[in-house]
């Protein structure tokens, strides 16, 4: 795993449409510099508004993660990129767009990760800082929950998901999250839907740029996808991919251990506003350099405090 931060070697181009608006969209990935983290900009009229991901410029969190006004430099429907920075470990860039909404591509966010592999990542002349989770910080909504605990080290997800429906149950993923397992185990795994409310949403203005190209579609006990499931448990690999997205709002990469029941963008959103409600559940931390080792290890460096202030 990557002890310095990164950022793209060169700039980098995806097209496609909102999956929401259907309105067709040019998203440009363009490398920052140290410490400047994850970022948006509107093209065209918009200027040089800037965006910043983070929590507290969310505007909205049901159907997708919205940040601003759209209507006015925002951007809405940005987890799957910001699940495919974390799952990467990208940690500077300036998300680019020519419309409201970033596109859905492939419903998930295998595209997004190839592309910026291919693309190629700067490693920067800084080491990669850290939240750390220090004590449990918990969020509930009704019968849905989550929670951040400390764990030794590393980021890992434990998501469980529990739908109605026979096909899809109750499900649940454990997984400790680096670039190697993010793209084997969740990248693939794109969004999904029920047939039955694909009328009513498209008659209130959104879904209307999902299909069978880009979303699992339940109807009943069946999947009307031809090519069926990749995984029996996709559902919740999904709501995993999600969640990584929506906890980057943190503003930096997490150390330690995320578990949620029946969570979607909102638990999450809300579980990050909770971290930073209680600053003493967390510091800020720095990863040293690792004692180069022959050939490559998938290891996760050590953490040491940052001299810097305690805040998200």
């Amino acid at each position: 795993m990557f002890d310095r931060q990164t950022t793209l070697k060169a700039p980098l181009t995806f097209t496609g449409v909102g999956v929401h608006s259907g309105a067709p969209t040019t998203l440009t990935l363009h490398p920052s510099g140290i410490g400047t983290g994850i970022s948006f900009r509107r093209t065209g009229s918009f200027g040089t508004k800037v965006i910043h991901a983070r929590y507290d410029r969310v505007t909205a969190a049901e159907l997708s993660t919205v940040l601003g006004d759209p209507a006015d430099g925002g951007v809405a429907t940005v987890e799957h990129l910001l699940s495919a920075f974390r799952g990467v470990g990208l940690d500077n860039v300036v998300a680019e767009m020519s419309g409201p909404e970033a596109p859905i591509l492939d419903g998930a966010t295998e595209v997004f990760t190839d592309g910026i592999m291919d693309a190629g990542l700067q490693t920067l002349d800084a080491p990669r800082r850290y939240i750390k989770i220090l004590k449990p910080v918990r969020f509930e909504r009704g019968d849905a929950w989550a929670e951040l605990v400390p764990q030794a080290k590393g980021f890992s997800i434990d998501i469980e998901i529990d739908f109605p429906t026979p096909l899809i149950g109750r499900q649940r993923l454990q997984l400790d999250v680096n670039p190697r397992s993010y793209r084997r185990e969740i990248a693939w795994a794109c969004t999904f839907g029920f047939l039955s409310d694909v009328e009513r949403l498209r008659s209130a203005g959104f879904a209307r740029g999902s299909s069978l190209e880009n979303s699992i579609v339940v109807d009943g006990d069946q999947v009307v996808n031809p090519t069926g499931l990749r995984s029996p448990d996709h559902f919740v690999r999904h709501k995993a991919l999600d969640a990584i997205g929506d906890l980057a709002l943190a503003g930096l990469p997490l150390r330690g251990r995320y578990r949620s029941y029946k969570g979607g963008h909102r638990v999450n959103v809300e579980m990050v506003k909770a971290l930073a409600a209680q600053p003493s559940a967390w510091t800020i931390v720095e990863a040293e350099a690792p004692t180069p080792v022959p050939g490559y290890a998938e290891l996760s460096p050590a953490l040491v405090p940052a001299f810097a202030p305690d805040r998200v």
